[in-house]
């Protein structure tokens, strides 16, 4: 005889295998932790409403209409057999798959009759994009709803067609007073029309079913097959490594930029034009280029808000331990970090609600749903075999297939596809190995992608007689400090050009360099012979510099050479230096001694800074570094999938405190925790003697209570001895521990012992 059907949820899922509960916590985390203690708890954590719309954003159209079928259904419940005919042009294939895919989310219940839970019907507010009923949005429909449709003007009926396609809302257009001037305000006066706001109506049910005739649920949903291109990988991977590398080098002269002269913090939040201006100057690019690098850096952790008093934008202490990375690792932290991060650069420089332009780190560039956003669009890339890749127009199009409930989200897409091409992660249309590894491993897998890709950085230069000199690669992390200091970059790429100049000389015997010293230097940094010309600029440089001693006075500014003191102190231009002739060596100030060398050295002289004890300050302390975020506060990341033995142990748990739900419905017999009754022994040695599970509650030793299910082996000693159903783990327990205890029955889960 059949069977008849579970009244419940909870019923239903009883009555699954743990293969199919397994694929349940799997295809839904976010209700597997912590794990539930019985199926009622974990049939009350699916109608969760946010779990809900999270399990209904991840459906495709196809399983979405499936899902309408029974929404929609005048009855509760629709019967298996039903479904075909009532999507006739679904493949078969795509039902059955459809179907499994809700059943294993529970977002459908029952075997021979489906039904949707309640969060479910509440969720999906405009099933198969038909209006609530008219009963619902309170208006009357008239009695002959066809011939009242039949007597509409044409631009009336096609208001209502319009409305009937996938959207039953509609704006409301202006009109005259006395509201018979459009179709829709004279669709509100027949009753065909329900006013929701002052804006906006909706079209019944009723009349949106009526104009779809035959096929109510609308035409079939099906995946849209795009043209996909097809390259050769091993070229994909060689752009890609291209790209990698300029984005490498471009962060990294960023950072270095930044930790000579950070960027303001404006009040708002975010990089100010000016500083955004500067950096784009200074590194040779476009002022979108320079925000899109800013807000790389930040995404990867390399930049932050920092300083003494918490107002500039500078280099972190992971920039630090970034640095001294090889070049895949330090591209596989940026990937990553642009892969997880919560804010849309692509947003930079467009106008907010006020008007205003939104400028590089600005809070408003937040968007929560990106990391979701980027990880489907590449993931959508990573299903095609390598080599294969789409246009963007049609990656948005499946998109939109595959998770329609998120369509609205999806315009920030070709915007994430450029940069995750600047990246290395996609070369015309074709996910990258790198990209690839990122998505299946994280950084590890980034890295282990590009890795044999990029070239191995380089401990040397060679130096042209035009005092330019050239890195014939990306340099290892010293030799790019130094040169950072001793010269000045005039084009970077492959191959970095630097120029040696009076400035830069003079940058690095303020910074504490003697000129033997950067004799030595580049006589040891170049694979050329270093020309004549470098040495005589050293010299001649070095000649002038130190001439003028600054200390503390506040400051005192001191030289041997009185007429060169005497032209500084007439000179308009150290004016701001407020500086004083103490004696006919020495002028003194009262500013900072830090403040007096900057305005000399803008004003043209070459001063050098010296100690209390007369020597010249070597080179400076190390530079100031922001904090940096902690990992796992900008966003909160996905539900992390249970593992196998985490999936056998939940499911365990689960049936086990099911058993015990069962056990308590009968009458247990209980006693006072360390008082031992005769019939607690009784019925513990009839369950060892019969094998028979038994349902305890247990006190331990530190006095945390507990419900469990135990399958007793022996009892002696005062203890006993069993496989304890829930930890999956022979257990012994103290007899003078246990609170309460009830027979299990397999066969008859509410066959509890009597007492």
């Amino acid at each position: 005889m059949p069977t008849d059907p579970p009244p419940t949820l909870a019923a239903w899922l009883r009555t699954r295998s743990d293969e199919q509960l397994s694929a349940l916590l799997v295809a839904r985390p976010d209700v597997a932790r912590p794990a539930p203690s019985d199926v009622v708890a974990l049939a009350s954590r699916l109608a969760v409403p946010v779990s809900v719309d999270r399990a209904l954003d991840e459906l495709d159209a196809a399983t979405l209409q499936v899902l309408d079928v029974v929404l929609l259904a005048p009855t509760d419940g629709v019967a298996t057999g039903e479904l075909p005919g009532a999507l006739p042009d679904l493949p078969d294939d795509v039902l059955t798959a459809s179907l499994e895919r809700l059943t294993a989310r529970a977002l459908l219940w029952g075997d021979e009759l489906l039904r949707a839970p309640d969060p479910v019907r509440r969720s999906v507010r405009h099933p198969a994009g038909l209006g609530r009923r008219a009963a619902e949005l309170r208006i009357q429909l008239p009695a002959d709803l066809a011939g009242a449709l039949d007597e509409l003007q044409p631009d009336e009926r096609a208001v209502l067609e319009r409305l009937a396609g996938e959207r039953p809302v509609g704006h409301l257009p202006d009109g005259p007073s006395d509201g018979a001037g459009t179709p829709a305000r004279r669709l509100l006066q027949r009753g065909l029309l329900a006013r929701i706001d002052a804006l906006n109506v909706e079209l019944p049910r009723e009349i949106g079913l009526h104009l779809r005739g035959d096929r109510p649920f609308g035409p079939p949903r099906l995946r849209p097959e795009p043209a996909v291109a097809t390259h050769e990988q091993g070229s994909v991977d060689r752009r890609a490594a291209g790209a990698a590398l300029e984005s490498v080098g471009k962060v990294g002269e960023l950072l270095g930029l930044l930790e000579e002269e950070p960027a303001g913090l404006l009040r708002s939040g975010g990089v100010g034009v000016r500083d955004q201006k500067r950096l784009a100057r200074v590194l040779h690019v476009g002022e979108p280029e320079a925000a899109w690098l800013l807000e790389l850096a930040y995404a990867a952790g390399l930049l932050d808000v920092g300083g003494p008093h918490r107002d500039e934008w500078l280099p972190t202490r992971s920039y630090d331990i970034w640095r001294e990375q090889d070049l895949p690792d330090r591209w596989a932290a940026l990937a990553a970090g642009w892969l997880g991060g919560v804010r849309l650069p692509s947003l930079v420089g467009q106008r907010d609600v006020a008007g205003k332009a939104v400028n590089p780190l600005s809070p408003d560039l937040v968007r929560h749903t990106a990391p979701a956003i980027r990880r489907s669009a590449l993931t959508v890339l990573g299903e095609f075999r390598p080599g294969s890749g789409l246009s963007d127009d049609d990656l948005v199009a499946l998109l939109r297939w595959r998770t329609p409930r998120r369509a609205d989200r999806l315009a920030p897409v070709p915007a994430m596809l450029a940069e995750a091409a600047r990246l290395g992660l996609v070369v015309g249309g074709v996910l990258s190995t790198a990209g690839r590894g990122l998505l299946a491993r994280g950084e590890d897998g980034a890295s282990d992608g590009m890795r044999g890709l990029l070239p191995e950085p380089v401990d040397h230069v060679l130096t042209q007689p035009d005092l330019s000199l050239i890195a014939p690669g990306p340099l290892v992390s010293e030799l790019a400090d130094t040169l950072a200091v001793v010269a000045d970059v005039e084009s970077s790429g492959g191959a970095t050009v630097f120029r040696v100049s009076e400035s830069s000389v003079r940058r690095a015997l303020d910074a504490g360099w003697s000129a033997t010293d950067l004799h030595d230097f580049f006589t040891k940094a170049s694979r050329t012979p270093v020309p004549q010309a470098l040495d005589y600029l050293i010299d001649d440089v070095a000649r002038q510099h130190g001439r003028l001693r600054v200390g503390a006075f506040e400051s005192y500014v001191r030289s041997d050479d009185h007429g060169l003191l005497s032209q500084v102190l007439n000179d308009r231009r150290a004016a701001s230096a407020e500086l004083r002739r103490l004696a006919p060596g020495v002028l003194v100030s009262g500013l900072g001694a830090d403040e007096i060398l900057t305005v000399l050295r803008d004003a043209g002289y070459a001063p050098a800074g010296e100690n209390p004890g007369g020597a010249v300050l070597t080179r400076p302390a190390a530079r100031p570094r922001a904090a940096g975020r902690r990992t796992g506060t900008e966003h909160s990341p996905a539900p992390r999938p249970l593992t196998p033995d985490e999936l056998d142990t939940t499911v365990r748990q689960m049936r086990a405190g099911d058993a015990a739900l069962s056990a308590r419905r009968g009458e247990a017999v209980r006693q006072i925790p360390g008082v031992t009754t005769a019939s607690t022994l009784e019925l513990l040695s009839r369950a060892v003697s019969a094998g028979l599970p038994i349902w305890l509650g247990y006190v331990d030793a530190q006095g945390s209570g507990s419900q469990r299910v135990v399958r007793p082996v022996s009892l002696a000693g005062g203890f006993l001895q069993g496989y304890d159903e829930r930890r999956g783990e022979n257990s012994t327990f103290a007899v003078h521990r246990i609170t309460s205890v009830a027979l299990v029955e397999e066969d008859k889960p509410s066959g509890a012992a009597q007492a």
